[in-house]
């Protein structure tokens, strides 16, 4: 899977808690409150501005992005997207327990933030380990405002089966794959709920799931890891 689209998500999410901040210390002075909000305000600005400068590079500039992310955070530890932005520059580089480090900042930010669980899900998975992955794709799904769930039930699914629980894996790939418009590539979810029937023996279902991975991906290199597939079906 393209490793941009872990990234999605992250973009537009609303800072929290900044009306609060003007209550704080009500009672030292209305000029000296007003004053004090003020230059939050200004500071989670400019932060979101530098947050949004690493967005608009990502693409062409890695390094000036990571740059910008890192002053966001500095002048906002609180911003959680830059939290998230930054995780997801580290898994790029390989950098798994920075990324680690950061996804969990931002999940401590919010807890319900369940594109920050999915990517450490996978990031977690990428180190082996795979129960603290299960979790962790477990708690993105238990936000019922998950705007991407098949991304996490694609990762659990395949997290699953690896443990060797394909009787669960199946039933959340099945989930998967119902959902629309979807996030992963259907060839790809469906790719591996054939791997999952085929390993569980039901040969029927195996080869209908595998046959749409012909049809959404011809030509391809998915196509051909379901058409190899197929092809065992038939001995």
């Amino acid at each position: 899977m393209n490793r941009m689209a872990w990234f999605r998500g992250s973009v537009g999410w609303p800072n929290s808690g900044r009306g609060a901040l003007c209550y704080l210390l009500a009672s030292c002075g209305l000029l000296n409150a007003l004053g004090g909000c003020v230059a939050n305000e200004e500071t989670i600005k400019k932060s979101q501005g530098y947050y949004q400068e690493g967005v608009a590079s990502l693409a062409g500039d890695r390094q000036r992005a990571f740059v910008s992310f890192q002053k966001s955070v500095q002048l906002n530890p609180d911003n959680k997207d830059s939290r998230y932005a930054l995780g997801h520059v580290y898994a790029l580089q390989g950098k798994l327990s920075h990324a680690e480090k950061e996804f969990r900042a931002a999940i401590e930010i919010d807890e319900t933030f369940s594109e920050a669980r999915t990517y450490l899900g996978q990031v977690l998975a990428s180190q082996d380990r795979w129960d603290e992955a299960i979790k962790s794709y477990r708690q993105a799904l238990a936000n019922p405002l998950y705007s991407t769930p098949d991304l996490a039930r694609f990762h659990l699914g395949r997290a699953l089966a690896h443990q060797g629980d394909l009787q669960a894996s199946m039933e959340v790939l099945e989930d998967a794959v119902t959902v629309s418009p979807p996030s992963v590539p259907p060839a790809m979810t469906y790719l591996e709920l054939g791997r999952v029937y085929f390993k569980l023996g039901y040969t029927a279902r195996a080869r209908e799931a595998l046959t749409k991975v012909t049809t959404f991906d011809k030509g391809g290199e998915l196509a051909a890891a379901a058409t190899e597939l197929l092809a065992r079906l038939k001995e």
